[in-house]
């Protein structure tokens, strides 16, 4: 007998009169010990609302009405509350999308870990403490015996996903619903969340509901996929067969919505026709941080000496894994953090470090996209006045031609006028990402920075809004600042990539010279841990070298020798982490500061063995094959 078994559930919203709206329509499908079954889906169609019907629970509006949820025969939708009370947490786990959000920031890792299983009687604390040890080891955690007396805000974003997963195991549930734990994530973070939660499930005997929008991490994790579609199931079956022999027309739509792995010739060719002799804007010997100013140096140190220019028109992609300084630059840019060292350039004019210091003209022309629209958007405004503010502050407009120029911002992210007149909690994740935008355009700027405005997007909707900032800048000449740690999105809308890592630039040129090897060992490992839609991926990817010997381990910002050092497959001991790395020309504005000449980056007779580093050598290996960060 299955361990879960979903049989046609039905679950409804109401009208203002009473008139029931279908939400989820009939869903069956069941869950085995040991298993992991995906939920996959764009936004709204009813992944997240079926998942939490496993815990008996409904989100406020909505209400079950039909079918049953049976956890070990028993169906739960017909329980008394205090007995569904005790099946949340005890017999059944959730794992939400953001761990930050999930942590109470004031109370140590150790007490929040156990919590739930104490409460529930299930463990004593003693108990608790020591079952929880063995997850962070389980979970391939730093420093297990002396974690649980950290902060959140002590360890990274990885850990913390981890951490949120040691939470929901302590108590030794049946089922796990783990809710985009990855979404968020940048690629080598997502590789480590990934493999970790895979080793556990099997481990501990659990099952799981994974639920995403990622069919490249679904074919890494799954065992059973289950196709949605506006609260309907389009397609299911094994990982096999819906990865491999697709059937539904919409199953096929969702795997054209992914984004192919990086590669050469993925960078936007066309010419723009926006040129002038000056940059829109560049970033000269940049050092910033936070913390203040001390002697002339930030007391926390995240970006040093970071050069970047922005051409008309152009798209600039800036990637890294999180805690590399890509915010901080886009940061330092607008003027929200002004840069200890190093200026500020537009239209060849240097500008004020601080905003507060900027004429609304500069203003203007620099407009930042923050990442969540949720939260950048006042929800008490409706959309007209939200677009309509920037309108008046930056041109001067009121009355009707402010409201021309509103419904000419909706016309320009696709959205209709009658949208002027809603709230934000109307519109879905994708048309608020639009609004986010729109109002970033509402004063004609010259330069846009966009830090992860897709990141939190479904496949199908993030390609759409890529394909609306690709016609916004045909249209009108804008310039952007692509953030993002997603290698994928980058390749196929930048024109030039800037790797950062520890706050440097590690490497930097137009997209399909920076696609192309010679690589930077970390563009490599970048490039070779971002998902392919292939079952048994992750395991081959685990294997590599650059993998073992870079993925594990935190970014570290130091201020001598090369700052990937520790984490380097190639790195040379007693001179990468001694002597600040030289700059290499490869090609037309393709720069590589790496100590190994280009020949030796690309020639893997040129790096031998001993130097690779992490790694347990023998006699007996090959050592004239070195796979993965030479292989080309």
């Amino acid at each position: 007998m299955a361990l879960l078994e979903v049989d046609n559930l039905q679950i409804q919203a109401r009208k203002d009169d009473g008139t029931p709206i279908p939400i989820v329509k009939g869903v069956s499908f069941e869950v085995k010990k040991g298993e992991v079954v995906a939920l996959i889906g764009e936004s709204g169609s009813g992944k997240t609302t079926i998942s939490l019907a496993s815990l008996a629970y409904c989100k406020p509006g909505l209400e079950f009405s039909g079918g049953e949820v049976r956890l070990h025969g028993e169906d739960l939708l017909t329980m008394e509350p205090i007995a569904q009370r005790n099946i949340r947490g005890q017999r059944v786990a959730y794992l939400a999308q953001s761990a930050a959000a999930t942590f109470n920031p004031a109370i140590t890792i150790g007490e929040q870990v156990t919590e739930s299983a104490v409460l529930h009687g299930i463990l004593s604390q003693e108990e608790a403490t020591k079952r929880a040890e063995e997850l962070y080891v389980a979970l391939e955690l730093p420093d297990p015996d002396r974690l649980g007396g950290r902060y959140p805000h002590q360890v990274s974003g990885g850990q913390l996903q981890r951490l949120m997963a040691a939470m929901a195991l302590v108590g030794k549930p049946d089922l796990l619903v783990l809710d985009e734990p990855t979404t968020a994530l940048d690629v080598t973070t997502q590789i480590e969340v990934l493999k970790a939660f895979k080793k556990v499930i099997k481990e501990q005997g659990s099952a799981a509901i994974y639920v995403t929008h990622d069919l490249s991490v679904v074919a890494q994790i799954a065992d059973h996929i289950v196709v949605l579609y506006a609260g309907e199931i389009q397609e299911q079956g094994t990982a096999d067969q819906i990865i491999n022999h697709a059937t539904h027309d919409y199953t096929r739509r969702l795997m054209a919505a992914v984004r192919p792995s990086p590669v050469a010739g993925m960078g936007d060719d066309e010419e723009h026709g926006h040129g002038r002799d000056d940059a829109a804007l560049s970033a000269r010997n940049i050092t910033a941080g936070y913390g203040g100013i001390v002697d002339g140096e930030p007391a926390v140190t995240i970006l040093r000496d970071v050069n970047v220019d922005v051409e008309r028109g152009d798209v600039i992609g800036v990637i890294g894994e999180s805690g590399c300084g890509k915010s901080t630059l886009a940061r330092v840019m607008a003027g929200l953090l002004p840069a200890a060292r190093g200026e500020i350039v537009l239209d060849g004019k240097t500008l004020e470090p601080a905003l507060k210091n900027r004429d609304r003209d500069e203003l203007r022309k620099v407009q930042f996209v923050f990442q969540m629209a949720d939260t950048a958007l006042n929800p008490r405004q409706i959309i007209g006045d939200i677009l309509g503010r920037p309108i008046e502050f930056y041109l001067g407009l009121k009355g009707e031609e402010k409201r021309r120029k509103v419904a000419e911002l909706l016309h320009m992210v696709e959205l209709p006028p009658a949208f002027a007149s809603r709230y934000p909690m109307e519109l879905s994740g994708g048309q608020k990402q639009r609004i986010n935008l729109a109002r970033a355009l509402a004063g004609n700027p010259e330069v846009l920075l966009c830090d992860e405005v897709t990141s939190a997007l479904d496949s199908i909707v993030g390609a759409n809004v890529i394909e609306l900032l690709k016609g916004l800048r045909k249209e009108t000449g804008v310039s952007f600042v692509f953030i993002s740690h997603d290698l994928s999105t980058v390749g196929s809308f930048a024109d030039k990539i800037v790797v950062l890592y520890a706050g440097r630039v590690v490497e930097q040129g137009p997209t399909d010279q920076v696609l192309s090897p010679p690589f930077h060992p970390y563009t490599r490992l970048l490039i070779t841990s971002v998902p392919e839609m292939r079952i048994g991926w992750l395991e081959d990817t685990m294997q590599t070298r650059e993998a073992a010997a870079g993925i594990a381990r935190s970014v570290e910002i130091t201020a001598t020798g090369c700052p990937f050092f520790n984490r380097c497959p190639i790195a040379i001991d007693g001179t990468c982490e001694k002597e600040v790395p030289p700059v290499r020309m490869h090609g037309s504005g393709h720069q590589i500061a790496c100590h190994h000449t280009l020949d030796e980056v690309e020639d893997s007779e040129a790096a031998p063995q001993k130097i690779l580093r992490g790694f347990e050598h023998t006699p007996d290996d090959d050592d004239d094959k070195i796979p993965g960060v030479f292989a080309h």
